[in-house]
């Protein structure tokens, strides 16, 4: 259907490989030309030797899965004939070991705040049909073995 790609890149510059005390900050570049700094989380690898301002795999991991479901629910919106004005999502990622002892993102959660406008505004019902059908069509959370749900 389509391939997507990501560049990672990251070089030792002078620190010692060997001795585990390397800094792990890499650059990642998106084919449609977007570049971020990306760093493991400081819980998992202790500044120095990672960049809190930096992205880590699991922050892309949770904005990933909040962006597709928000670009579903959009486009199910558009659809439906409601106008959405905004739509924000502080979404969250736990991670925990999962079924098979493994460390994982175990759950997502996402927490859309959305607002419309004009004469076509769903009620509570009609927004849930919305995130169900956002859910359906996501192609990430079909992708991740954790539960997604979504909130308020």
């Amino acid at each position: 259907m389509s391939t997507h790609t990501a560049t990672v890149a990251w070089t030792r510059g002078e620190d010692i490989f060997t001795d585990g005390k390397y800094n792990r900050v890499h650059s990642i570049a998106f084919d449609g030309g977007a570049q971020i700094m990306g760093s493991p989380a400081p819980a998992v690898v202790r500044p120095p030797l990672s960049d809190p301002a930096g992205v880590d795999p699991e922050e892309m991991l949770v904005a990933s899965a909040s962006a597709c479901h928000m670009l579903f629910f959009l486009d199910f919106a558009r659809r439906a004939g409601h106008v959405v004005d905004s739509y924000s999502d502080a979404a969250t990622g736990r991670m925990d070991k999962d079924d098979r002892g493994r460390t994982a993102i175990v759950e997502v959660v996402l927490k859309p705040v959305i607002s419309f406008s004009g004469d076509n505004i769903p009620d509570a019902a009609g927004i849930a049909l919305l995130h169900h059908q956002a859910h359906e069509a996501c192609f990430v959370a079909n992708s991740l073995r954790c539960d997604v749900r979504v909130e308020g």
